[in-house]
């Protein structure tokens, strides 16, 4: 393995998880003491997800998340034969971030565990929607060189914390496999596991597919 692949793996796992470190710790706390409410929970995890990608975007990509590893090499931004390396750094990272929440707070029930509020169609439905949203402006800012209007760790956090405001109370706004995957193996706690897999997948490739639709194909909107 060379030298820069390794660094980039590093970046990806310090990155998820800070993610799951903070926005779970976020739910933890905010259950225990009602001192941050929904929206602040929300920007927690938006808030983290723009630092990480200010401190390492310009390292690895700044993926923090399985499904937006997939739909980069979908595009043909990320090399396949580098995809398990990615996505092994973040759920290594994931699992490591829940076993400390435990370790900080043993009596927590789901250690922010994502789980459906109602139907499992409905946040299945809502995972696609919310993660094609994402990954629609993750493309947009990380490979278009004319998508200069904010920058990117900016509008990426930004959309994450609305995309948590509205739809965490549903399906729990994952958006992420590895992000719901570390809870859920540490705390035991697999409600439905799987539409935080296929939703987030399906829905990444979605958002990552229409920018490509609406790309300007002039030789400045490829630079990345």
């Amino acid at each position: 393995m060379d030298k820069t692949l390794i660094r980039r793996i590093g970046a990806e796992f310090i990155g998820t998880y800070a993610l799951v470190t903070a926005g779970c710790g976020a739910i933890i706390v905010n259950t225990q003491t009602g001192a941050l409410g929904h929206v602040g929970v929300a920007l927690t995890f938006g808030l983290i997800v723009a630092v990480m990608i200010a401190a390492t975007g310009h390292i690895s990509g700044a993926h923090f998340n399985p499904a937006v590893t997939l739909a980069f090499a979908v595009t043909k931004f990320l090399k396949w034969a580098e995809v398990p390396f990615y996505i092994a750094a973040q759920m290594l990272a994931a699992t490591l971030a829940a076993l400390t929440l435990r370790l900080l707070f043993p009596e927590a029930p789901g250690l922010g565990a994502t789980v459906p509020v109602g139907p499992e169609l409905q946040s299945f439905v809502l995972e696609i929607l919310l993660t094609a949203a994402l990954m629609f402006v993750i493309i947009a800012v990380a490979t278009d060189g004319k998508a200069t209007g904010a920058p990117a760790a900016l509008a990426i956090g930004f959309t994450v914390a609305l995309d948590a405001m509205w739809g965490g109370p549903i399906s729990g706004a994952s958006m992420n496999p590895a992000r719901s995957f570390g809870p859920a193996l540490v705390s035991g706690v697999w409600t439905a596991h799987w539409l935080y897999w296929v939703g987030p997948i399906l829905g990444a490739v979605i958002g990552a597919l229409a920018y490509q639709l609406i790309r300007d194909p002039s030789p400045l909107a490829s630079a990345s």
